[in-house]
């Protein structure tokens, strides 16, 4: 038998929470001396420890975690449950750190307000004629456009040689969805070639850094055109000036059109 010290060891929890556990009647203990009140546990009990901790932790309460363990759920029924409640906390992770990164983003725009006026300039770009594949995208938002683009750029490369950068353009649907359109020139004709018209005039920025981090440079771009007494007519380009495999190291110039 163990110690109630030697059980929390090697149960890996505090000897507080065996007592609770032993005073609300989910976990007694083997034997109790009479004389001096010491509690001592088996080897065998680690195994109903185990099922208080992890039921605990999948979010049900004590008394709930006393009733299935009275009805003797099997391993693999916990394991399953296991499984549901794994898939379910990786799920508010990723939900945790794509708000992390869009607070990061705002934040950004903020502390760059008053920034990057030097950098923009305004230029004609000319017509271009592309191997170009779509999709649509439910907003222009960086975390909603980077998992539909991303891939795009990738089949391309995976089925074409391209002789240049590629070029991302987008269209707003009356339903506010985004089409994304990316091409790359390429030698020769293959299938899905598009003519890009020239623009005569687009305000241009280049931005250093992942495209997930865009919104800054994106929103600068924005307010320079406005303080300048312009008026945007698209939604910005994005040509890929270089794109290695850190992400962070990425070179992009928006080009947005106007007038």
């Amino acid at each position: 038998m163990f110690s109630i010290g030697d059980f929390a060891k090697h149960g890996r929890v505090s000897v507080r929470m065996l007592r609770h556990y032993d005073a609300i009647g989910l976990l007694r203990p083997a034997h109790v001396d009479q004389s001096s009140n010491y509690r001592y546990y088996t080897a065998e009990q680690l195994t109903r420890l185990n099922r208080i901790i992890a039921l605990k932790d999948l979010g049900f309460s004590l008394h709930q975690v006393g009733t299935i363990l009275d009805e003797q759920v099997s391993v693999e029924q916990l394991r399953g449950m296991l499984r549901l409640r794994r898939i379910e906390l990786h799920s508010v992770v990723e939900e945790a750190a794509a708000r992390l990164a869009r607070v990061k983003a705002r934040l950004r725009s903020i502390e760059t307000e008053d920034g990057m006026a030097d950098e923009i300039v305004i230029k004609s770009l000319p017509a271009m004629r592309l191997a170009t594949r779509s999709a649509t995208a439910p907003s222009f938002d960086p975390q909603d456009i980077g998992p539909v683009v991303g891939p795009l750029f990738q089949q391309l490369c995976d089925q074409i040689t391209p002789t240049g950068p590629g070029l991302a353009r987008y269209c707003q649907e009356p339903d506010g969805s985004i089409t994304a359109h990316v091409g790359f020139p390429v030698a020769t004709e293959v299938p899905g070639m598009v003519d890009v018209p020239a623009v005569p005039r687009a305000a241009t920025v280049v931005h250093r850094g992942s495209m997930d981090d865009v919104l800054p440079t994106a929103q600068a771009l924005a307010r320079w055109i406005d303080a300048n007494g312009y008026r945007s007519t698209g939604l910005p380009r994005e040509l890929s000036l270089a794109c290695p495999e850190d992400r962070g190291q990425w070179v992009t110039e928006l080009q947005e059109p106007i007038a």
